[in-house]
């Protein structure tokens, strides 16, 4: 037996854990007490690591489609067919006929985060799609217009905040999210054992809520009318106040003046927070010795996503708690990013919308299209049309909208690819699948994920297991290399030699690099004889603010601790004035739709919110037998009220229907909801035909995607709308009923 560190890829909080090693196998899990970061915590998702690499599920060879069937392949056959199925649709239709998606498992994993865009590159197609738009881009689009980039989220400085605000997030259930940080539990009841005090507002009484000193339920979709409405209250009554930041703000007069019309008494009846309660808050917030305002999926998943999103910070701003210690404040993560590169405090701010989707015309966000219109792009005929598909990591069956419509569009793909360690009910539908070794047999670096960190830390963890799987770095340049004519048996090493170089010659011509002025190939000959994505993290360790080598991480298996979050403005800025930009056009233009919604009448409906849950991020993680033990978790919960009025019993089944489609789930009564309120898990719904999840089988659920609305997306970043759907409920008992 043997012991080996590493990180937990599995969420964003990056535990560390202490691995027993057996047999080619792990025999036990712990939290790495000594971790820099997490300090020996761990949830159910790191302690079944060893579950996720054993699955027999768990795909180990490629599979082809041959007369209908996925059949095991070699390599070399696996990638011969995508070179001769790929380049007749391009020789065909042209580049546009193909179309991209990456599954949230791709910002976990180094290989994917340093070589996915360079595939995509290399494929020359503006179809990218991934789940940020069924999640974050409304927090990153509001941040870039705020600040210049879409990396510089501004996070809560938890561990010496007095006041932390939080809405429509859970991070008891999460471990934060866009908020990197291990034991939320810990860290939000020693904010409470100092005095300090948290306030959760959410249309459900979840885990965080009931930790919180103060809940506030909220009608879904209305966070925005709240945000606004404390806005009001703090111009109004002459609490706004921008301390040090003064001399880098822009546009507050014009806040100001968009606030004026969201009166607490105006925007109660529609939250259904009272004015007196409004103000209150307003009023604690303004008078916190610091205080942080963070909202999540509940805020960005809405019909006011970016709004929302921008008056979280705008908040943080107006209480002069924006980049001072216990407010909310901007990382430097040890790689590098956009706000620790080029010219600092000023750049080109954010680039949106430079094309359209084919079908509704959709603007671009970020490089990518929002995945609420992949379907149409599919199922729809026309010059552009998308023909084939490669997802990676990805079950956008399960986690997009209308799910039921995009199962079909699929299944009228001429040919599909699929780099996942499953047969999901999205890779059932691929003619090849290419598989990538388990975490435990790949390295790891939280590359995306330590840019939205409570604490600047580093942690690389080195594979501890062998493997025959290629790692998908040699994956995914396999792949590039047959999309730039380079056929099926490209030379990777050199593909990859000349990805670092321009790394290194990026690194040598950046003047806040480590590595300024430096010859980007005595550069490569440093990092000898690293390849992959090693060579690449080394070179951005190098030039990155703390001058760190990866040599000093693999030296450091608990991580190095690089402090405190610190004051970062004006340097962090990335807007082409150099300026906090309060009142981004784009965002001023949304106000009148905001208003507009005080005039809509609260008829009685019910909305739909999903859920998160501790034991699940991804749906995969369904499939592993101690992420599913226990009671039944895929169950609509609904309020007594609303049980009585329609005829709902605990337990038994429910038909809930949208738009889009309807779902038979249990029902689980409860006042942890409010009134009007439907709560469904996103993730289930495994009994789908061809898909081979043994346990999530045994565990399939119900997938509440098929009642989102592909339709229905928040208009500034795309995203679709997945909190506040309408829908309608009634006994799955009544249909069996004699008429």
């Amino acid at each position: 037996m043997s012991a080996a560190f590493a990180t937990c890829p599995l969420c964003e909080a990056g535990c560390g854990l202490e691995l027993t090693l057996a047999d080619r196998g792990v025999t036990r899990v712990r939290g790495d007490a000594d971790d820099v970061f997490s300090h020996g915590f761990i949830c159910p998702k790191g302690a079944s690591i060893g579950e996720l690499h054993d699955d027999p599920d768990r795909l180990r060879t490629p599979l082809v489609r041959v007369d209908g069937e996925l059949r095991p392949a070699t390599w070399d056959e696996a990638f011969a067919e995508i070179d001769r199925r790929l380049n007749a649709i391009w020789d065909a239709h042209g580049r546009r006929a193909l179309g991209v998606y990456l599954g949230n498992p791709s910002a976990h994993n180094l290989s994917t985060l340093v070589y996915g865009r360079v595939l995509v590159k290399a494929l020359q197609t503006r179809n990218l799609f991934s789940a940020s738009t069924v999640d974050q881009y409304p927090k990153q689009l509001a941040s870039a217009l705020l600040f210049g980039s879409g990396a510089t989220v501004a996070v809560p400085d938890i561990d010496r905040t007095d006041h932390l605000v939080i809405l429509g997030a859970n991070p008891l259930a999460s471990n934060g999210s866009l908020m990197t940080a291990p034991n939320m539990r810990g860290r939000l009841r020693a904010l409470r054992a100092r005095g300090g005090k948290l306030v959760v507002v959410d249309p459900r009484r979840t885990r965080t809520a009931r930790e919180a000193d103060e809940h506030h339920f909220i009608r879904p979709g209305t966070d925005a009318l709240l945000l606004i409405a404390l806005v009001h209250v703090l111009y109004d009554e002459g609490l706004e106040d921008l301390g040090a930041l003064a001399p880098y703000v822009a546009g507050a007069d014009d806040v100001r003046d968009l606030a004026a019309g969201f009166a607490p008494e105006e925007v109660a009846p529609a939250c259904g927070i009272a004015a007196s309660e409004i103000r209150r808050m307003a009023r604690e917030l303004a008078a916190a010795p610091s205080a942080a305002v963070y909202g999540r999926i509940g805020t960005t998943t809405q019909r006011f996503g970016t709004t929302a999103s921008w008056l979280v910070d705008v908040l943080n701003v107006l209480t002069g708690n924006l980049d001072r210690p216990g407010g909310a404040m901007f990382p430097r993560p040890a790689a590098g990013s956009p706000n620790t590169s080029g010219e600092p405090g000023r750049g080109r701010g954010a680039q949106l919308g430079r094309w359209q989707s084919r079908v509704r015309g959709l603007d671009e966000v970020f490089g990518e299209l929002p995945v609420a219109c992949l379907a149409e792009e599919i199922d729809t005929p026309g010059e552009g049309q998308i023909r084939a598909l490669l997802t990676i990591a990805g079950n956008p069956v399960v986690s997009t909208p209308n799910s039921a419509r995009l199962a079909a569009a699929l299944d009228d793909l001429d040919f599909m690819v699929s780099v996942d360690i499953y047969v999901n009910e999205t890779t059932r539908h691929a003619d090849v699948i290419l598989p990538g070794p388990s975490p435990l047999e790949r390295s790891h670096y939280d590359l995306a994920l330590l840019m939205f960190a409570v604490r600047n830390v580093a942690n690389y963890s080195p594979p501890v297991l062998d493997t025959d799987v290629p790692q998908e770095w040699v994956t995914l340049l396999r792949l590039a290399g047959i999309a730039t004519g380079q056929g099926p048996d490209a030379d990777v090493a050199g593909i990859d030699r000349f990805i670092a170089y321009e790394v290194a010659r990026r690194q040598s011509a950046d003047a806040s690099s480590g590595l300024h002025g430096r010859d980007p190939d005595e550069l490569l000959g440093e990092v000898e004889p690293r390849v992959g994505p090693e060579r690449i993290l080394d070179l951005q360790l190098r030039g990155g603010p703390y001058r760190l080598t990866l040599a000093d991480l693999e030296a450091a298996p608990h991580g190095i601790d690089l402090g405190a979050l610190e004051s970062r403005v004006p340097e962090v800025l990335r807007t082409p004035s150099g300026m906090i930009e309060l009142a981004p056009e784009a965002v001023v233009g949304d106000v009148a739709r905001l208003h507009a919604a005080l005039a809509e009448p609260v008829n009685g409906g019910l909305t739909l919110i999903g859920r998160r849950e501790l034991r699940s991020n991804n749906s995969w993680m369904h499939n592993l037998p101690t992420l599913v033990r226990g009671k039944e978790r895929c169950t609509a919960l609904v309020h007594p009220d609303d049980a009585e009025r329609l005829g709902l019993a605990d337990g038994e089944e429910a038909v809930v229907r949208s738009r889009a489609g309807e779902i038979v789930v249990p029902v689980e009564v409860t006042d942890d909801v409010m009134p009007g309120v439907v709560s469904i898990p996103h993730g289930w719904g495994h009994d789908l035909p061809g898909v081979s999840l043994s346990v999530a089988g045994e565990h399939a659920g119900s997938n509440s995607n098929v009642l989102s609305d592909e339709l229905v997306v928040e208009p500034l970043s795309g995203t679709a709308v997945l909190n506040g759907i309408p829908v309608e409920l009634e006994p799955a008992r009544s249909r069996m009923l004699p008429a």
